[in-house]
């Protein structure tokens, strides 16, 4: 067996897209991505808009929006200073759309997502992206090209972060396209490197906007950081899980 690469240092789920990720303990890994992943949209109630904060600065501020599943696969949610609140609920809309400042909802994509709920249901902007992977080397890279920024793992909202030595002069797993790896007893292959949008620079709870970041992920690795990675075989990941080449 190959020597390991690093150790897994986070791991993340995003129940509503663009709100802000559930950090835990362990996840459980399906045929193609993290269960209990992007289940839910935020919509702009009077047309249906799905969320963009990397493109329109009326959604800026939903990153700071929590999101969380219960242990029966509840969503609920919560803007700064509130209290989680159940969602799709009548209750939280109110809530974040106060704290927008225009009228939203959050929709599920499917009826599957939300026991009970009857309204309409919103579709998913792009299609379901599989595991995004990031070492800590790469964001150790891009602290020493932009010293000055937080490359904190937030903007760039990966399921798993691998802590790994720093690599001089390198985002090490943008090189590793086509590899397969073992994460725990999870099996992956490197299909492509993740494209990095204006997502990156909007400010989220301890960091402020900085196109920075985005700025020299263009000029110094083509737009990108981390890696999407497809799933060979399925299963649970916990924090100090070893990352190795297969």
């Amino acid at each position: 067996m190959s020597e390991a690469l690093g150790t897994v240092g986070q791991l993340w789920r995003y129940p509503a897209s663009s709100l802000a990720g559930e950090r835990l303990e362990a996840v459980s890994v399906g045929p193609a991505t993290v269960d209990g992943d992007r289940l839910f949209g935020l919509v702009d109630a009077s047309d249906g808009e799905i969320a963009r904060p990397d493109r329109d600065p009326k959604w800026h501020k939903v990153p700071l929006i929590r999101a969380r599943l219960t242990e029966d696969r509840r969503l609920e949610v919560a803007v700064p200073g509130g209290a989680w609140l159940p969602a799709p609920d009548p209750q939280s809309d109110a809530a974040v759309s106060a704290f927008l400042g225009f009228e939203t909802s959050i929709r599920p994509y499917s009826r599957e997502n939300a026991a009970g709920y009857k309204g309409p249901l919103t579709v998913e902007r792009y299609a379901r992206t599989p595991i995004h992977l990031l070492t800590t080397a790469s964001l150790a890279r891009l602290k020493a090209l932009h010293p000055e920024g937080t490359p904190d793992p937030r903007r760039f909202r990966p399921n798993i972060v691998v802590d790994m030595e720093p690599v001089e002069g390198s985002f090490p797993e943008t090189e590793w396209i086509g590899r397969k790896l073992a994460v725990g007893d999870l099996l992956l292959t490197i299909a492509e490197p993740c494209r990095r949008c204006g997502f990156t620079i909007i400010a989220q709870d301890g960091f402020d906007n900085d196109p920075g970041i985005l700025r020299n992920l263009v000029r110094h690795n083509a737009h990108n950081l981390g890696v999407y990675c497809t799933v060979d075989r399925p299963a649970r990941v916990e924090i100090g899980a070893p990352m190795r080449f297969v």
